[in-house]
Formats: structure tokens, sequence, C-alpha cells
């Protein structure tokens, strides 16, 4: 009985071990061919790790503390924030007074990161657009859940606004962008300020973390098993919103994609790949932008996990193809952020 057992045993783990060598291979198959890095051709260097609960969490943020270096010639200062936290100023010497900034808001699912790995991207965005770039810190959850994150960086852009004649910033040509989590909140953001009379001309949003709400779907079909999975954003969600999902949330600018009328905002641009867990989300608030009347800008890059233009925009075609789109949409944005007073 036992003998008959340990082979009966043998056999469902030798089937589970193919069902998941079949799964994976029926996810890399769909990664573009020039992201397909040694890295994802094994399993156990899959990058990010899930993040699910309170170890797992604490060993991201560890994984997450380096520091990019930003571009020769950008000027980088640290200010306090009143009401927020502290931000990074990022100038080139050719820019232009007064002239158009960029309000950037890292990702990390509102539970990981820092502004300080942001640091090359805000400044080559600086010195290649020739506009002010300013990113923010804001809290993290589960240790500080909504609303205090969004309030740090609403914060950061109404001192933007405030600071903009001491910046040498034109309070009209300033855009909100950010990745991820940081995608979401520059979304909540805008609306916010829109709610407030406060000028926002462009959002720029990086596959953006937009509604809760994709934590209640189950099938995903097949999106989100490399990067940012459907176990993680769950977990990151709950920890942000101070509660698991659910179908009602009546907190406005918690979660971007759940607000109804869209009206006015301005125009945007929305980048995602189509393995990316967010997809499904970001193409349904595009459409209800275009719906609403606001321009959209729409870029699906085809093969493109969740962050992969983070790890690779320096060495795969396709992902600086993709970063620049981005800054390109971002330089023809119609309140002329890059040229004095939109001319």
């Amino acid at each position: 009985m036992s003998t008959s057992r340990g082979a009966a045993a043998g056999v469902l783990a030798a089937a589970a071990v193919a069902a998941a060598a079949a799964r994976r291979h029926h996810t890399l198959s769909a990664v573009a061919p020039d992201l397909r890095t040694p890295a994802l051709r094994t399993p156990a260097l899959w990058l990010p790790r899930p993040i699910i609960g309170k170890l797992s969490l604490a060993l991201a943020r560890r994984l997450s503390r380096h520091t990019t270096q930003p571009v020769t010639g950008v000027a980088v200062t640290r200010h306090d924030v009143p009401g927020g936290r502290d931000a990074y100023v990022y100038e080139s010497p050719g820019r232009r007074r007064p002239g158009g900034a960029l309000l950037w808001i890292h990702g990390g699912g509102t539970i990981v990161g820092h502004p300080e790995s942001d640091h090359e991207l805000c400044s080559r965005i600086a010195r290649d657009l020739r506009i002010m770039v300013v990113s923010a810190r804001y809290r993290l959850a589960p240790e500080h859940p909504f609303p205090a994150g969004f309030d740090d960086c609403f914060a950061t852009l109404r001192w933007l606004h405030d600071a903009a004649p001491a910046l040498g910033v034109d309070g009209a040509r300033v855009a909100v962008g950010g990745a991820s989590a940081g995608g979401g909140l520059a979304a909540s953001v805008v609306q916010k300020a829109h709610d407030q009379g406060l000028p926002v001309a462009f959002q720029m949003l990086l596959y953006p973390m937009l509604d809760d709400r994709t934590a209640l779907v189950r099938d995903h079909r097949g999106r989100g098993r490399i990067g940012w999975t459907p176990r993680s954003n769950t977990y990151a969600w709950t920890c942000y919103l101070g509660c698991g999902p659910r179908v009602a949330e009546p907190r406005p600018y918690a979660a971007a994609g759940r607000r109804e009328d869209l009206r006015g905002l301005p125009p945007a641009w929305i980048g995602v790949g189509d393995l990316d867990l967010f997809h499904p989300e970001n193409l349904r608030y595009a459409e209800r932008l275009r719906a609403a009347g606001v321009p959209v800008d729409l870029a699906v890059e085809p093969g493109m996990y969740h962050g992969a233009d983070f790890d690779h925009h320096t060495t795969v075609p396709s992902m600086r193809a993709f970063r620049q789109g981005m800054l390109d949409a971002l330089a023809r944005c119609p309140a002329g952020l890059t040229t004095p007073g939109g001319e």
C-alpha cells in the first residue's frame, strides 16, 4: 500500500511540475522576444517577487532601496512641501523661464518605493524636454492608508503652483504624471485639481494602477504573471484602502478608475503593455475619457509586461521607443510645456 501511495504521489508531483513548466512556456511565448531575458527564463529569478504579506513587503522594501543617478548637467535640489513631505526638483541649464513643469509620482503599489529611485528618469525628462520636473515623496501604506499618500501628492502639486513664480514655472503649463501606483495617484490628483480649479495641462499615466475592482476579477486571461501579480495587487489595494477591495468604494479619489464624471479633465497619454495586469482597466479608462470628450493618446505595447521599461529602457529598442513615445506625447502637450507660451 505504501509503495502504491508513493508511486501515486510521484506521478502527481511530476504532473504538477509538467503543468507549471507548460504555464511558464505559455507565459514566456507571449513576451516580446527582446524582453525574454535570462531572468525570465529562470523561474526562481522572476522579479519582483509577489508581495502578499508583512514578510514579503519587508523584503521588497529592502530590495527597493536603490537610488539611481541623475544625468550629467541637471541640477537636483530638495524642497520641503507644506502639508506634505518633501520633493526633488530637477532643472537643466537650458530651461526657459517661465516654462513648463511636470509633477512626477513614483510607483511601488503605494506600499514600496521612494523618489530617489527615479532620479535618472526625472533628470532625463528635465534635460531632454527642458522643463522643470518635481518628484514627490509620499507616505506609504499600510502604515499610512488612504488618503495619506494621496494628500502628500496633492500638497506637492499645490506647492508647485504656489511656488511657480520663484521656480520660474508657468502655472498654466503644469503636467502631472506617474508610473504604476504613481500613475493611479497622478490620475486622482488630476481629478481633485480639476474639482478645485487648480490648473493641470496634461496627465501622463504610465501603466497606471487605477481601479481596485481589478482585484475582484478571477480570470485575468494570462495577464499579470510577470512583474505585478494579481495577489500583489489585491494585497496592495487592501493596504492602501485599509480594507479589502469591494464592489462599493464611496471615498472620492481613492481609486481614479471609479470616478463617474470625467468631463473637463486635461488631455492624457496612457501607456501599457498588453501582458500587464492593468491593461484592461487602462483601456477602459482611456475609452471613458474619450467618451467624456478628453483627448487621449493610448499606447499599447505588444508583449510587454508590467514595468519592463524600467529594466530595459537603455538596452531594448522597443522599450526605448516606448519611453520616447511617452516623452514625445508630453512634448506635444497642447499647452506647450516645452515651448515658450505654448507657441
